[in-house]
């Protein structure tokens, strides 16, 4: 079986070039067109030029003799109409009436003339000869006769064809070394034109893939654009990274002393010969391992909401909704460590654009740091006007001069505490996502504190 083989892009020099070509090319040929017109044109002027001299010698040798026209026809007058072409040239003379008088041929009248001139112009087909016809009214220039007559003139069309192409092939020279010079300019330009564009290729080529230090390059303006976006693109892989060397050393030092903590209590358990001991070593060391666990789910959710480059897909939801199900997440917690956990919850839906499982997890977080920290009741409630998710406890609360300071990754009020600290950093990054605000008072009855996430007014 053969691969099927994708066509390669079409080159951008090669699109360029086409694009600036075909128009030349389509110029070159009304230029070429207008060059032969003009040549024949030329060749008409130069034999009808000709024609004319040649019937002006002969209408001035028709004399009027013996009652009728005469002609006594010099040979210079038909000879300067004959070229190296060797046309045939025809001659005739008609009276008044269109009678014909004498000639080397009975030549036709051509066309009817539209104007006064005294000499017209036609192209006929004589006996299957094209010709080219010249036809003079004259008069007998005497005193005592003023008769009328016409003097016709007709060559064949070799000599005006031959000019005529010699008159081209010299235009045609210039035209084809004009053009060579537009081409060889076109693609000169279209080559400096695309030079930065090939610095820039070279450039990015040559850095070091581990290198996101923005690009500097002088570049014309369309492609300082194009730079620009590379800049924008280099300084959003530079917070990533950033985020992700951040976890890294949060994980690595968050997680070191329950790692430590597992290992020297398995060592000394291993040392020990009472079953009791063990026991209480593996209920120990369980316990470091759900915390240590917990500690790695959260450091994951912070790393994921402080991540610049997730986008996150808002959709309309209840607010209701998800405040009945983080509770029902919770209350089993709760109900075994004695903790009166309730939701209160408005009739008509509190609808906003969010994340369900974001939601869920920030109040989650709230419901979990009121546990840990003391409180016996904690309430879960849902306002309108302006939308707002609330988490409410009867704990020691927090200082009013510490509540921005605990919004800061793994900062404990109390160190002995069996927090991590990064709950409500943790609610603080959904609260941004939401773009809702996050703001700790004081409970509405006695001690404890209240956590609130006010959603703005535009919550599509």
């Amino acid at each position: 079986m053969t691969a099927a083989r994708t066509s390669a892009p079409a080159s951008l020099y090669r699109r360029l070039l086409a694009w600036l070509l075909l128009p030349l090319l389509g110029l070159g040929a009304l230029m070429l067109a207008q060059a032969y017109i003009g040549a024949r044109e030329a060749s008409d002027r130069a034999f009808d030029r000709l024609l004319e001299a040649s019937s002006l010698a002969i209408a001035e040798q028709v004399k009027w003799q013996g009652d009728r026209l005469w002609l006594d026809l010099p040979p210079a007058a038909l000879e300067m109409l004959t070229t190296d072409a060797e046309e045939r040239v025809f001659y005739a003379i008609y009276n008044a009436s269109g009678d014909y008088i004498t000639g080397s041929a009975r030549l036709p009248s051509g066309p009817e003339r539209s104007s006064g001139k005294p000499l017209h112009y036609a192209d006929i087909t004589w006996h299957g000869l094209p010709l080219r016809l010249g036809i003079r009214a004259a008069q007998i220039d005497d005193w005592s006769q003023r008769e009328r007559f016409e003097v016709r003139v007709a060559h064949t069309r070799e000599g005006r064809e031959r000019l005529t192409l010699s008159l081209f092939q010299g235009s045609l020279a210039r035209l084809a070394l004009m053009a060579l010079l537009a081409v060889g300019v076109v693609m000169l330009a279209i080559r400096s034109a695309l030079a930065p564009l090939t610095r820039l290729r070279r450039a990015i080529r040559e850095r070091d893939p581990r290198t996101l230090t923005p690009l500097e390059l002088p570049l014309p303006r369309e492609l300082a654009e194009l730079r620009e976006s590379l800049n924008e693109l280099l300084a959003r892989m530079r917070r990533v990274r950033a985020n992700q060397e951040r976890f890294i050393g949060d994980a690595s030092h968050q997680l070191r002393t329950p790692l430590a903590g597992l290992s020297a209590r398995a060592e000394l358990a291993l040392r020990q010969d009472d079953p009791d001991i063990w026991h209480a070593a593996l209920q120990a060391m369980g316990a470091t391992s759900t915390s240590a666990a917990r500690l790695a789910t959260q450091l994951l959710s912070l790393t994921r909401l402080n991540n610049p480059e997730a986008t996150a897909e808002l959709r309309p939801l209840d607010l209701s909704e998800i405040a009945r199900a983080a509770t029902r997440n919770a209350l089993g917690t709760c109900h075994r460590a004695g903790i009166d956990l309730g939701v209160e919850t408005p009739q008509a839906p509190v609808s906003v654009a969010g994340i369900d499982w974001q939601l869920e997890e920030a109040l989650g977080n709230l419901i979990d740091n009121a546990r840990r920290y003391g409180a016996t009741r904690i309430t879960v409630r849902v306002l309108d006007a302006p939308a707002t998710l609330e988490v409410e406890d009867d704990g020691p609360g927090i200082a009013a001069d510490q509540r921005l300071v605990v919004l800061r990754p793994f900062h404990r009020i109390h160190q002995d505490g069996a927090g991590s600290g990064l709950g409500l950093a943790i609610v603080d990054g959904i609260a941004r996502t939401h773009r809702a605000r996050l703001s700790l008072h004081d409970a509405h009855q006695g001690s404890g504190l209240r956590v609130a996430l006010t959603f703005s007014r535009d919550r599509s």
